[in-house]
């Protein structure tokens, strides 16, 4: 046989497994048969293996059926292996024993003398050796609260006035925070915080319960509000992210901003960058035809027409949604495409008037609807288009992990650079890069994914121009996921208070865990009305003015 024939033979056995549903067996072509088409035939087989085997799991699931599971391998003999160089190494104390004195700095509330049974005659008072016990008291304190009742001269009825302690209601501010704690914090429905508060005997409702997650919170959402203003103020870039968040049996999207400062959440029923301009805007509704505005909508190919219509309007400042509805209509700018790019180009004109700086970084996992002002993009997230793909052959598995080895130990020098910066290795970064994603290899795939992340490279190395910015999105996935856990044990929101609320308190929470403070000190602090812990704000703008000293 030919060799002409015998690459036709070849191209035949590979095209005929693609018509095989389930693809059972992947035919071991010779290496000397190995033509550009039929290598890149093979990579579509096992490619198409993959999804049909996703398509399978997935029926499964709609069945009720369990999918197939991923079994790794067992890590039992390297724990014991690492077990065995622990116990070489070991200095015969129990791991962390030697950390700190475990009630070295607890607050004592009360001290007992305890005095020693049958002390012989003679014996010398050596003192005393502590022991400390912490316990919980968890019990109900009610208190009646007689209040004086008068009737003056002139007939009128007095009442004296309640403590601040229990101006709030009938439910005292530890009771609240506890209920607020436990719903925001401990993600605890509220069925349960019913019943455990029922069992300790309080006599409280269900409809209580609701109003005091839902209703009268109006100074937390202030706060909220303000965290964001003041964290955009003082940052000079925000980690950002979003999540899927149902509410009212329809699907919606709960959206992140925030850094090691603050974290801000925002529930609403699209993830559009018209959305995510508004996020920005915070309080603000305007939309501002400048010059910002006007060159993003050219970048965006705004037809000359329209652009030139709206270049020329007067005013340049739109105060809400209806003025700048009411003048597209007037502009004539009607296509969807159109309204779309001049929407998102007036608000960013806005936001960019609001003094957000034009040079605000926001750094993502490449969703487009983030694509504003500088944009970054998270190495994590970039270098998994190259760890989802799979050699068939020992060669492209080799090449694989060689330029996954390439790539991280470039991470690595970029992490050194945002230490240590200078123009020289700039330079010589810039040139690596250029190395190590223009490389061609014997992995279709791999070479089309090396591609992909080439074209992103200014985005992938603003690090070099701005090393104050973080290379992964760790931190947003991190922060998100405190949503996430919300949702799949409450599921949904109702109301429109609810939803609020959820955005409200997972904010605030996330926020006074980066700042330090316990969020139950700061939840009886706000619910008592002392208001001895300063607002959350401020106390971003102290650590961003400590940082920067």
């Amino acid at each position: 046989m030919t060799g002409r024939a015998r690459g036709l033979d070849t191209r035949s056995r590979v095209c005929s497994t693609l018509y095989v549903f389930g693809i059972p067996k992947i035919p071991d072509v010779p290496e000397e048969e190995r033509t550009p088409v039929v290598v890149e035939l093979l990579e579509i087989c096992h490619r198409l293996r993959e999804l049909v085997q996703g398509l399978r799991d997935e029926i499964a699931e709609l069945k009720g059926q369990k999918p197939k599971p991923e079994i790794r391998p067992s890590r039992l003999e390297e724990d014991c292996r690492n077990k065995e160089e622990d116990e070489g190494k070991s200095t015969g104390k129990r791991a962390g024993s030697a950390k700190r004195r475990k009630t070295g700095e607890l607050t004592i509330h009360e001290t007992r003398v305890v005095k020693a049974d049958f002390v012989p005659a003679g014996s010398r008072f050596k003192g005393y050796e502590d022991f400390s016990v912490q316990e919980l008291v968890i019990r109900p304190h009610n208190t009646r609260y007689c209040r004086e009742r008068w009737e003056t001269p002139t007939g009128e009825s007095m009442v004296a006035e309640l403590p601040a302690e229990a101006a709030g209601g009938h439910f005292g501010p530890t009771l609240v925070s506890y209920i607020l704690y436990d719903y925001y914090h401990a993600h605890v429905t509220q069925p349960l915080i019913l019943g455990r508060l029922v069992e300790l005997g309080f006599d409280i409702s269900a409809g209580q319960v609701n109003r005091i997650i839902t209703e009268g919170r109006e100074s937390f959402h202030e706060e909220k509000a303000e965290i964001l203003r003041v964290g955009l103020e003082v940052s000079s870039y925000v980690h950002v992210d979003d999540t899927a968040a149902r509410h009212q049996g329809r699907n919606g999207y709960c959206t992140h901003i925030g850094n090691e400062l603050f974290a801000w959440f925002e529930s609403t029923e699209s993830k559009s960058r018209i959305n995510f301009l508004k996020l920005l805007h915070g309080k603000h509704s305007s939309y501002v035809l400048n010059d910002e505005a006007l060159e993003y909508m050219r970048a965006q190919k705004l037809p000359k027409t329209q652009l030139g219509k709206l270049a020329a309007h007067e005013p340049k400042w739109l105060n809400d949604e209806a003025q700048w509805k009411a003048t597209l209509e007037s502009l004539d700018v009607s296509k969807q495409r159109h309204v779309r790019i001049a929407t998102e180009g007036a608000l960013l004109g806005s936001v960019l008037e609001h003094e957000l700086d034009p040079g605000f970084v926001i750094l993502s996992d490449d969703a487009g609807q983030f694509d504003v002002l500088l944009h970054a993009l998270c190495w994590i997230h970039a270098e998994r288009t190259i760890n989802q793909l799979g050699g068939f052959s020992d060669e492209q598995r080799q090449a694989l992990a060689q330029v996954r080895s390439q790539i991280w130990d470039f991470y690595a020098e970029l992490k050194a650079y945002k230490q240590e910066p200078s123009e020289q290795r700039k330079a010589e970064l810039e040139e690596r890069f250029e190395e190590i994603f223009t490389t061609k290899t014997c992995f279709a795939s791999l070479n089309l994914a090396l591609g992909r992340l080439h074209r992103k490279k200014s985005e992938l190395l603003l690090v070099l121009e701005r090393p104050e910015i973080a290379l992964h999105n760790n931190l947003s996935e991190r922060d998100i996921q405190e949503y996430v856990k919300k949702r799949k044990i409450s599921g949904s929101t109702r109301s429109e208070l609810g939803r609020r609320c959820r955005d409200t308190f997972t904010s605030l929470k996330k926020t006074c865990r980066k700042l330090g403070i316990s969020f139950w000190e700061y939840l009886k602090d706000r619910v008592s009305g002392r208001n001895t812990i300063a607002p959350l704000p401020e106390l971003i703008r102290r650590r961003a003015l400590e940082l920067t000293l």
